[in-house]
């Protein structure tokens, strides 16, 4: 990890820390497909921790509807990839929920395995009093989510670029073609959720992550 990127994890650690210090907040890690975000995520919580605040880790791929819900639009959908992907509700209801203001602070981190297609025996956890929910996902700035942010990151990564990490991570992006029929569903449904949900003008910080040792912020808000 470059200095560069060493400073900007430390810097949004403390903005962490210092936002409500008196309650749980709750953090979004939004960027597209190999964007970076859950490692992003995963170095980030440890040193919210280090700071002082208790850290949760958990993501939204953890929340994924059945794999018949998913494709019922076909296997190449872009539609079906926005919209029927998630399970917002149960996002909602099981994590987000308890974690706000308002809640009971008694959360389950995890629903659904996607790679078994089957859901999981809920673990339920009490979060510690004042403690950080860092969530890293997709369409994470869409309305139905919004609100649910205290702070909110969007690492802008351009396809030529997410798409080659997303290959050398996971086998399923073996085509880094962003034009071909592969891509169609994932890089059309992430089209589809920029034209709608503007999640670069929605953030509260966005950072232009396309080269990961020179991580440039284009925009902090206060």
């Amino acid at each position: 990890m470059s200095q560069m990127h060493a400073s900007l994890l430390d810097r949004l650690a403390a903005a962490i820390v210092a936002n409500h210090p008196e309650r749980i907040v709750r953090v979004a890690i939004d960027g597209v497909d190999g964007a970076g975000k859950t490692t992003f995520a995963d170095a980030l919580a440890p040193l919210v921790s280090v700071k002082g605040r208790p850290a949760i880790r958990a993501s939204v791929d953890d929340f994924h509807h059945p794999r018949a819900v998913r494709y019922a639009r076909g296997r190449f959908s872009p539609d079906g990839f926005y919209l029927d992907s998630y399970d917002y509700d149960a996002f909602r209801r099981r994590l987000l929920d308890p974690l706000s203001p308002d809640g009971s602070g008694r959360f389950a981190a995890r629903q659904f395995d996607l790679d078994a297609d089957r859901p999981l025996e809920l673990e339920w956890q009490q979060a510690p009093p004042g403690a950080a929910l860092i969530v890293d996902g997709i369409f994470l700035h869409r309305p139905v989510l919004r609100s649910c942010w205290d702070l909110s990151v969007f690492l802008q990564v351009d396809f030529d670029v997410s798409l080659p990490r997303g290959a050398a991570r996971d086998r399923n992006f073996d085509v880094i073609d962003p034009a071909s029929q592969r891509h169609q569903r994932y890089v059309g449904g992430q089209k589809l959720y920029f034209a709608e949900c503007a999640p670069e003008q929605a953030a509260d910080i966005v950072v232009d992550y396309n080269d990961l040792q020179t991580p440039k912020v284009l925009r902090w808000r206060p």
